[in-house]
């Protein structure tokens, strides 16, 4: 069984429909593939019919933004949660609005050097998408400002960057307990990739572990053998399950469907630690 359990589509900053995807993980041999689009449950339905078509078990989630305490940037994973959870449900309706506002202040910011423009960003993103980075990121890479998406992070909208204005979100902790509520489960996504974020430390990652939070996402292509050795460590002091996936987002990036992978032992546990009643599909 190959599960993958980090991938977005169109519906956030990938671009492919939720269908498509659901498509090309069959073609890529998946047996289990997460949607968790950014702070959005809109590609859900799409998802699970296209997954019952195509002979694949989708878990449904989402990727939380959330903000740590020194204003950096944590990617927490929610999985299996009910998403009409009143607080829960709360917090992702003001998502859209705080990534518009975030977008157009940013792009405001690097206008004096460089000739972007939201409608741009927009216009390429798709109707409806749920605006973030990625889509400044592209804006960049097509003016030649820089070569790959990945350079716009790590050059020109890094946190703390002079051009990058910061998304005001929950704290982690917010996220597990709020996510826990909702019946789900919480993975912290790539929790060592230096161009995102500062990184949570090991104190932080137990308090988070103490409110309910599940695991690490270990195997990612961001996270140096390092990174993955030293998350490994904390994962096995603190009893936290350890997952791999692609993160994949189309050809925007270069992160190939099931090129990191999650064992069957831990899907399962994860199915046991979900309360909502939700299920895969």
């Amino acid at each position: 069984m190959t599960i993958d359990l980090h991938t977005h589509s169109a519906v956030s900053d990938g671009r492919d429909t939720p269908a498509e995807l659901m498509r090309l993980g069959a073609a890529a041999g998946l047996s289990v593939i997460g949607l968790t689009d950014h702070d959005t449950t809109a590609g859900w339905a799409e998802a699970t019919v296209a997954a019952q078509q195509h002979g694949i078990q989708l878990l449904r989630g989402a990727e939380l933004s959330t903000t740590d305490a020194r204003g950096g940037t944590v990617h927490m994973l929610a999985y299996l949660f009910d998403p009409a959870a009143p607080e829960l449900h709360a917090e992702l309706a003001k998502a859209p609005q705080q990534r518009e506002d975030r977008v157009r202040a940013t792009i405001e910011l690097l206008k004096p050097a460089f000739p972007v423009s939201f409608e741009s960003i927009t216009e390429r993103a798709g109707e409806g998408a749920m605006l973030g980075k990625p889509h400044i990121a592209a804006e960049l890479v097509s003016i030649g400002a820089v070569t790959t998406p990945r350079d716009a992070f790590t050059e020109i909208l890094a946190d703390g960057s002079k051009y990058l204005v910061p998304l005001e979100r929950m704290s982690p902790l917010t996220a597990v307990d709020l996510v826990r509520k909702a019946g789900g489960v919480t993975v912290i996504a790539h929790p060592r990739d230096g161009g995102r974020g500062t990184g949570l430390s090991h104190d932080e990652i137990a308090e988070l572990r103490d409110a309910g939070l599940f695991g690490l996402e270990v195997n990612h292509r961001e996270h140096s053998d390092q990174a993955r050795a030293e998350l490994t460590a904390i994962a096995a002091d603190l009893g936290l399950r350890m997952t791999g996936s692609s993160d994949y987002h189309s050809t925007v990036k270069p992160n190939q469907l099931g090129e990191n992978t999650t064992t069957t032992e831990v899907l399962d546990e994860l199915l046991v630690s979900a309360i909502s009643g939700m299920g895969i599909v």
